[in-house]
C-alpha cells in the first residue's frame, strides 16, 4: 500500500463526531445574570411552557412582552413607561421607565424556576455598559408590588 492510510476512529470519537453537529450551544439570553434583588416563584410547568404562561400573564396585565424565547427560557419587554406602557419619550431615565427581564431555568422534574427582574437606569453615562447603568427597582416601587402580586398568581395556579 503505497500512499493509502486506513484511520481507525474510536467508538467514542465516531459518536461525537457524529453528535457534534446537531448541538446548538448557542442562546439568545444576555450574557449577565438576574440582579441578586429579583424576584423567584416556582412553577409545576416544563420551562417552554413557564415561559409562554409568564409571557401570557404579563400580556393579559397590560405589560408589553415583545420578546419571548421559549426554548431558552427568556423573556424582555425592553425598556416601557410605566404610565403609558409604551416606549420612552427622550433618555428614558428614572423610576418610571423600567425594564422586565425574565430566565425561566428547569427546577425539579417537571418544575420551573422563574426569575423576574424590573430595572431602571438612574443615569445617562457613555462610559458603562447598559447593564452596568441599570439598577433594581425598589421593592417599594409599585411595578415591584404588582409583578410579586402576578407571580404569586401565577404560582399559586401551577402548583
Amino acid at each position: 500500500m503505497s500512499g493509502c492510510r486506513l484511520w481507525y476512529l474510536s467508538p467514542l470519537a465516531l459518536l461525537l463526531i457524529l453528535t457534534v453537529p446537531a448541538c446548538d450551544p448557542g442562546t439568545t439570553r444576555p450574557a449577565f445574570t438576574p440582579f441578586p434583588e429579583a424576584d423567584t416563584a416556582e412553577v409545576s410547568l416544563p420551562v417552554r411552557q413557564a415561559t409562554r404562561r409568564l409571557a401570557e400573564l404579563l400580556q393579559a396585565d397590560s405589560l408589553p412582552v415583545p420578546v419571548v424565547r421559549e426554548r431558552d427560557g427568556f423573556l424582555d419587554t425592553r425598556w416601557f413607561d410605566t404610565t403609558t406602557h409604551h416606549p420612552p419619550l427622550g433618555r428614558g431615565l428614572g423610576q418610571g421607565v423600567v425594564r422586565l427581564r425574565g430566565w425561566i431555568e428547569p427546577a425539579r422534574p417537571r418544575h420551573s424556576k422563574l426569575t423576574v427582574e424590573l430595572t431602571y437606569r438612574p443615569l445617562a453615562d457613555p462610559s458603562l455598559t447598559e447593564r452596568e447603568r441599570e439598577r433594581p427597582l425598589p421593592s417599594s416601587h409599585p411595578f415591584v408590588v404588582r409583578l410579586r402580586a402576578l407571580l404569586a398568581r401565577l404560582q399559586e395556579r401551577e402548583r
